[in-house]
């Protein structure tokens, strides 16, 4: 019987993120970079003129609710599937269906295929030779970064529109509408600091933050309230809700190692934290952290190597979440420590110089003359031990070819 005001009010009851839905582009919030006036993606799509694309970005952000104003837009068929849901074997079918509208019409039927990276690359480019014949316009979205999930075929076919996080007032725009319906609805008042703090929290989903305030109303809705304050909110919302994308993963540990070679140490303790509260293993994280200590640190500061080595012994040790003080420590130990890029360097330079030169052999006098027979055929004849009264005495290490090449130099002699 609680739930008797709501189900009178609306017994077809869709979820706050369907009901408010944009229609149109006016109704559209956000992405003012793709579809602001005059923009590119705002010219094709009000003149229908869309090409095979793909959306990408992060959840929530409005790929799904622009492409469904695509379809009313374009005067033609329009099929909206989602590829979690489809099975490899129903794709032949579906892409039938739809050309069979082409060959019938003349006219490209649309797709939009929601969450394109759950299907494997062969399964993606299944789709190729319609959308480059023009039988068929392909809107792909993914919130995964497309070079690495969508087919390279695919991707030189297709138009690439990336999608921005939220802000916190767009997000808020969206929710004085949604709070605006409710209350004429069901007369329950939202205040607004509420909004705002949901806009706050909701790290640029419009769909979380909308869950969130749809949970509070039907909290209220059950307690018959008048208001969904703040108390209320915090009952539902006490943590933020941190994940950590494939993207993120890479772009997050580049900006802390960028951090450090900067010696940032503010920026590098940040993006630690970052890391760690949205679930990045800490072991990864150290992994980095010694490839950091000889790559931009090197020569400069050898005990970086070191300090970074027994962190990790002593963070296996202790475990979180103390363990993430002993991170913190030598991470700000490798943003305050002299740098030097001389390793990476000498390293690029040898490499560099074996590609070019290719297998040169080793000098005789280099060569191992510790076995029966050596020195008949001349190994190790010359070779000078450098102790002793020959202390200091300079010898050729490199083959003929290359000898007196430099491939080390410290950061001063660049």
């Amino acid at each position: 019987m609680q739930f008797e005001i709501f189900e009178n009010k609306n017994k077809d009851f869709l979820p706050l993120s369907v009901r408010l839905a944009p229609q149109t582009l006016e109704e559209f919030v956000g992405q003012e970079h793709l579809v602001g006036n005059g923009k590119p993606l705002r010219v094709l799509i009000e003149n229908g003129r869309l090409k095979s694309s793909i959306f990408f970005g992060p959840p929530g952000c409005g790929k799904t609710a622009l492409a469904r104003i695509v379809a009313n837009f374009v005067k033609t068929k329009f099929e909206e599937v989602n590829a979690a849901k489809i099975k490899p074997s129903e794709i032949k079918n579906l892409v039938d269906h739809l050309t069979g509208y082409y060959k019938a019409t003349g006219k490209p039927a649309v797709l939009y295929l929601d969450e394109i990276h759950r299907l494997n690359r062969l399964h993606q480019e299944f789709f190729l030779p319609f959308t480059e014949d023009g039988s068929l316009i392909l809107i792909a979205s993914t919130t995964h970064n497309p070079y690495f999930a969508i087919s390279s075929a695919l991707l030189s076919r297709s138009m690439l529109f990336e999608f921005k996080p939220l802000s916190e007032e767009e997000i808020l725009k969206i929710l004085k509408r949604a709070s605006s319906l409710i209350f004429e609805e069901y007369k329950i008042e939202t205040a607004e600091n509420v909004l705002l703090r949901i806009s706050q929290m909701a790290d640029g989903d419009a769909r979380r933050a909308l869950n969130i305030l749809e949970t509070a109303l039907l909290v209220a809705i059950n307690q018959r309230l008048f208001q969904i304050d703040m108390e209320l909110i915090q009952e539902i919302m006490p943590h933020r809700a941190y994940t950590l994308t494939e993207d993120e993963h890479y772009d997050m540990i580049s900006a802390l190692i960028k951090s450090i070679r900067g010696s940032d140490p503010d920026a590098a303790v940040y993006w630690l934290v970052r890391l760690l509260e949205q679930g990045e293993d800490p072991l990864y994280i150290i992994r980095r952290l010694f490839v950091h200590a000889c790559e931009d640190i090197g020569l400069e500061d050898p005990e970086a190597i070191r300090v970074v080595s027994a962190c990790k012994e002593g963070f296996e040790m202790v475990g979180r979440p103390e363990g993430d003080i002993i991170l913190t420590f030598a991470v700000l130990y490798l943003a305050l420590a002299k740098k030097s890029n001389a390793v990476i360097r000498t390293l690029a330079k040898a490499r560099e110089i074996v590609e070019e030169t290719g297998k040169l052999p080793v000098p005789l006098h280099l060569m191992d003359s510790h076995y029966q027979g050596a020195k008949r055929l001349g190994r190790g004849m010359g070779y000078v031990y450098p102790y002793g009264k020959n202390r200091g005495v300079k010898q050729d290490y490199l083959p003929d070819k290359i000898k007196g090449i430099k491939i080390f130099q410290r950061e001063e002699e660049q």
